[in-house]
């Protein structure tokens, strides 16, 4: 039988011996405080080109106003409201289709733009891309002879 071994991520003391990493521990600890224990609605990131990224997320049953997208602090944030239901809808018998409120916050990369989001057969896309700053391209640089 194989044994495996779990190790868990102790930020504060990697970050003794770390000199100049403040801003990605911060980062790293932001993201793990956005990790909520439940999986509604179901989502997936999709990886669609060098630096493009589309998030889809399971929204069947939601109305364009019950819908919101929004960027804040360095978050994708996805937020669905249902509106409350009428007292003299229907009756069901079995109702296994959940339409509750749900909020998703994904963690951005720094230079991460979100350039749309829309639905399709009540599946939220939201397009992402990584543009990256001239700063941070290659660049050549000439090299003189001298005689």
């Amino acid at each position: 039988m194989k044994q495996v071994y779990v190790n868990s991520l102790d930020i504060p003391s990697i970050s003794r011996f770390a000199v100049g990493f403040d801003r990605m521990f911060d980062e790293l600890t932001k993201t793990a405080g956005t990790l909520n224990g439940t999986n509604y609605p179901p989502y997936n990131i999709i990886k669609s080109g060098e630096n493009t990224y589309v998030i889809e997320v399971a929204v069947a049953g939601f109305e364009e106003s019950e819908l919101d997208v929004e960027v804040k602090d360095g978050e994708l944030i996805v937020k669905g409201e249902k509106q409350s239901k009428e007292e003299d809808g229907p009756e069901y018998l079995h109702q296994g289709i959940a339409y509750r409120n749900f909020l998703r916050t994904f963690a951005l990369a720094e230079n991460v733009e979100v350039q749309g989001a829309s639905v399709k057969n009540g599946v939220l896309a939201v397009t992402l891309e990584h543009i990256v700053p001239e700063s941070a391209k290659p660049k050549k640089i000439a090299i003189t002879f001298q005689k």
